[in-house]
């Protein structure tokens, strides 16, 4: 094995919230779009996809460094929410735990002086910073238009694709 046993958990336990994180997504955008929103719930089917494929590339990493992927157990996603705000709430709460895990798995490799799963580490590290952003920005929006006008995220939506 080319990377620490402590080091190889910490990553499954990544890739476990990284596929949380994907479903709890994909119920969220089922919720949007059995609210017909569907720039939202749009949103929240590529969120998904991130999610997902954030997992398999810490799958990869651990198969290319001779580890062990063991694929925690998941909880069941949310599936109802008071209002699009708290589901967008939520998205944002959860990007700032997986930020903070993120930055959890660098503190552990730097300490270990593990300098390839720091590297790989980075693009994750950076990507938060969008993931949180993003989430922070949709947030904000959703509080200032309320849930009576929350149709004018779609509208938001339509003019970000430009």
């Amino acid at each position: 094995m080319r990377i620490s046993t402590k080091m190889n958990a910490a990553i499954n336990a990544q890739i476990g919230m990284e596929l949380a994180s994907s479903n709890q997504y994909l119920n969220t955008a089922a919720y949007f779009a059995g609210r017909a929103l569907r720039k939202l719930a749009e949103f929240f089917f590529k969120q998904s996809d991130e999610e997902r494929e954030h997992a398999l590339r810490l799958i990869r990493y651990l198969n290319d460094m001779d580890g062990t992927v063991e694929i925690p157990a998941i909880g069941a996603a949310r599936s109802s929410f008071d209002s699009a705000e708290e589901a967008i709430q939520l998205a944002y709460d959860s990007e700032v735990k997986i930020t903070a895990s993120i930055n959890a798995l660098m503190e552990q490799a730097i300490e270990e002086r593990d300098f390839a799963t720091q590297e790989m580490l980075r693009w994750f590290v950076n990507e938060q910073v969008e993931e949180v952003s993003t989430m922070d920005d949709m947030l904000k929006i959703a509080r200032q238009v309320g849930e009576r006008n929350i149709i004018m995220v779609e509208a938001y939506l339509v003019h970000e694709e430009v």
